[in-house]
């Protein structure tokens, strides 16, 4: 009996000595994982949001946004004609007129005189015509007697010729071109008169013109945009060489405008005739429909540009000249495509670039991608992303490769 209990002391002190080890390492390894289980939570609470937005299948189109300024259709300084004082003046500064409205009358009186004698002059030169028509007819008609009779004359000499006297024929022979002679003169003289008559209404017809010029009138529909002379100021012939001369006014033609553009030489393939385009004007904080008009059809060779026109339609006068617009033209479009917003990617070269990517870990990865086509604020990619996946954007510099986050989706900026 003492030697079973002694034999049982000692097995269980065995066991004893084997077992407090392991209970000890048990022990120890609960304690690890419950510490890298609060670690994990831990590091997930404390890690960082970060906004990002999925890769999506986008139509992107390309363009270009030139601002210039924009000019009148066409502008010209209204001369006079004739030399003469402002007797009446229509219009003023920002009057709006219509094309062969009246602007101003002058007052030529020596123009007027003249106008008066040239009319008599056509009178008189009436009356010569009339006159010389009635010597002709006059002496049409004694050439016609005195040629009969020497013909009759000369029948009865050749057929009796006892009968009439050689004196008579020659006498009635002399008669017939005395009377043809004259008959000539006359008919020269009726022509003489007639084209006196002519002249005589030529020129009066020459100072009626230029009397009308007195009459200045608008040669398009347009707006006065400055005054140059008043009521009593003399105009001098617009006519002269003298570059000084005083202009009335100056017309502007605004109910259409143009924008001058410097197209580059990469977008000139793109900027056909007829396309439509939409011009801003920030100023009024307006966008209008323009169309692109007329090209120089050459490239600047010290800019590299081709002089290009659009033309913008302004019938309620909203667009003042002078007003800085931008027009944007369209220049390629990609349909369907995988895309970014433009804040997610970090140029690195020339259709190159690279972007944080969220994995399904949550985890920070950096992305090298390959760029296509860009817009104001989309990015296409080519290669390095696929659809739905989730990238950083803003600002990446706070952020490492590795890294855990907790991402937040935001709203693009081309859907907000």
């Amino acid at each position: 009996m003492n030697e079973i209990s002694s034999t049982s002391r000692e097995r269980d002190a065995r066991v004893t000595r084997i077992g407090l080890p392991a209970a000890f390492l048990l022990a120890a390894f609960s304690c690890g994982c419950g510490s890298a289980a609060k670690t994990d939570a831990s590091d997930a609470a404390l890690a960082p949001n970060v906004a990002v937005v999925p890769v999506t299948r986008q139509d992107i189109s390309s363009t270009l946004e030139i601002a210039s300024e924009l000019q009148p259709y066409q502008e010209i300084s209204i001369y006079a004609k004739v030399s003469g004082y402002v007797q009446k003046l229509n219009v003023d500064w920002g009057t709006h007129v219509k094309q062969g409205q009246l602007l101003a009358v002058l007052e030529v009186p020596e123009l007027q005189q003249q106008i008066d004698a040239d009319d008599a002059f056509v009178k008189r030169s009436e009356q010569d015509v009339a006159r010389a028509q009635e010597d002709m007819t006059s002496a049409q008609s004694a050439y016609t007697v005195a040629h009969l009779s020497y013909t009759r004359l000369a029948n009865v000499q050749k057929t009796q010729p006892n009968l009439v006297a050689q004196e008579e024929v020659d006498e009635a022979q002399g008669k017939d071109m005395q009377t043809d002679a004259g008959r000539s003169a006359a008919t020269d003289s009726y022509a003489a008169s007639q084209q006196g008559l002519a002249a005589a209404k030529a020129t009066f017809e020459k100072d009626t013109a230029l009397f009308n010029y007195s009459k200045i009138t608008a040669p398009f529909d347009g707006v006065v945009t400055e005054i140059d002379a008043y009521t009593g100021a003399l105009l001098p012939a617009g006519t002269s060489s003298n570059k000084g001369d005083l202009p009335l006014c100056h017309l502007s033609q605004n109910n259409m405008l143009r924008l001058v553009i410097p197209v580059p030489e990469r977008a000139v393939p793109d900027v056909p005739l007829g396309r439509p385009v939409s011009v801003r004007v920030t100023t009024i904080n307006k966008t209008f429909e323009g169309k692109i008009s007329r090209t120089s059809d050459q490239i600047d060779t010290d800019t590299r540009t081709m002089h290009t026109e659009v033309n913008v339609p302004n019938p309620d006068y909203a667009l003042v000249p002078g007003m800085y617009a931008t027009v944007e033209l369209p220049l390629e479009t990609a349909r369907g495509v995988l895309a970014v917003p433009a804040q997610t990617v970090q140029a690195s070269g020339e259709g190159a670039g690279s972007v944080l990517v969220v994995n399904s870990d949550n985890k920070i990865e950096k992305r090298d991608v390959t760029t296509g086509l860009q817009s104001a604020t989309t990015i296409q990619i080519l290669t390095g992303l696929k659809e739905n996946e989730h990238v950083v954007i803003g600002e990446q510099s706070a952020y490492k490769a590795g890294e855990l986050v907790k991402p937040q989706v935001a709203n693009s900026p081309e859907a907000e």
